[in-house]
């Protein structure tokens, strides 16, 4: 880094900031960019976060999300009522929230060094937003069962996604009285109206979240944005639901292992959200092999299908994207959705092969 370069972490700071602006949080775009303009080296916790190595963006280590999660710990937890004072609802100049943030790094630094060790843990229930329709459109193909294996699953509430209300103008998917509620912007024919049966469900990830202990719970719920009050009732009610907890392991072996046993009169639906673009290029291979062998064994009673939402190059949207096997397994375009599940478009005008 030269002197007339941007120090690479703060760097990371002012990116961040406008990706949590453009996703609907001004106060993390506020809380990134002072952090980005204000972060002290001579003090421990800062001489930590900016003498941080390696890739410290959203696509390696997260550092702005692992410093910010932290932060919002000691708010949930009701550790430090004066950085609670000073986050949302309040509205307070920037001068008074850094006042209060630069406090508590210096005199939370157990707590705050804790929550920098750790890479953030998140898990999105409006991407079910995309996984629902997805998953009504196979079953009106198919009228078979599901049996769900996620990849990245996180905290296993995207394994949930049959027992969530799906909102779409004045049309309702999924169980009316289901304590989740999703109600995206919606382009884009509807879906067909199905009623999903999960035969099955289970999920991997190298660093599960079980949602049954108080501390990961917290952990979880503390990488939500503090001004996005919607998004930690809905985490708080999908998690009421009792998700399954994911296995702990690598995606490629757990995926080899699940499809390697036919489940005739099921269709087996392998899905993940903003997940692949963390595997190692070893496990997207080892992935994408084991589905391939999966898809020559599928049948017309046993079929496999393979839905992925993930970033393409596109800013604002990920795609959503399916293959089918038997067939020639090709990417069936499906949707462009907010990476935050806010919004949908459906693409896709004609059924599924």
């Amino acid at each position: 880094m030269t002197a007339t370069e941007p120090h690479p972490v703060r760097r990371a700071f002012h990116s961040q900031a406008k990706s949590c602006a453009g996703l609907g949080s001004p106060f993390m775009g506020r809380l990134m960019t002072l952090c980005a303009e204000r972060l002290d080296p001579a003090t421990e916790i800062g001489a930590r976060v900016l003498g941080w190595t390696g890739d410290v963006g959203p696509a390696g280590q997260s550092v702005p999300l692992r410093l910010a999660g932290a932060l919002h710990r000691l708010v949930l937890s009701g550790a430090d009522p004066d950085l609670a004072a000073v986050y949302p609802p309040a509205v307070v100049p920037d001068d008074d929230l850094w006042a209060a943030v630069a406090r508590a790094l210096a005199v939370q630094t157990t707590a705050l060094h804790a929550g920098l060790d750790r890479a953030p843990q998140t898990n999105e229930i409006r991407r079910s937003a995309a996984l629902i329709p997805a998953a009504l459109h196979l079953t009106a193909r198919f009228s078979l069962p599901l049996v769900l294996s996620e990849l990245g699953a996180s905290a296993g509430l995207n394994l949930a996604f049959d027992r969530y209300a799906l909102d779409l103008g004045h049309r309702r998917f999924g169980p009316a009285d289901s304590p989740v509620r999703l109600s995206p912007s919606w382009e884009g024919p509807l879906p067909p109206d199905r009623t999903l049966r999960v035969a099955e469900r289970a999920g991997v990830d190298l660093a599960p979240v079980d949602v049954r202990d108080a501390d990961d719970r917290l952990r979880l719920l503390s990488y939500l944005w503090p001004d996005q009050p919607e998004r930690l009732v809905l985490t708080r009610a999908a998690i009421a639901l009792g998700p399954p907890v994911p296995d702990s392991g690598d995606a490629a072996d757990w995926l080899a292992r699940r499809l390697a046993t036919p489940r005739p009169g099921t269709l087996h639906l392998v899905y993940h959200t903003v997940a692949a673009q963390y595997f190692p290029d070893t496990t997207a291979r080892a992935v994408a092999q084991a589905l391939d062998e999966a898809g020559a064994r599928a049948t017309s009673d046993a079929p496999l299908a393979h839905l992925g939402m993930e970033a393409d190059g596109e800013r604002a949207t990920a795609a959503l994207t399916l293959r089918l096997w038997p067939g020639d397994g090709r990417p069936i375009p499906l949707a462009r959705v907010d990476f935050h599940g806010r919004r949908v478009i459906w693409t896709r005008e004609t059924p599924l092969p």
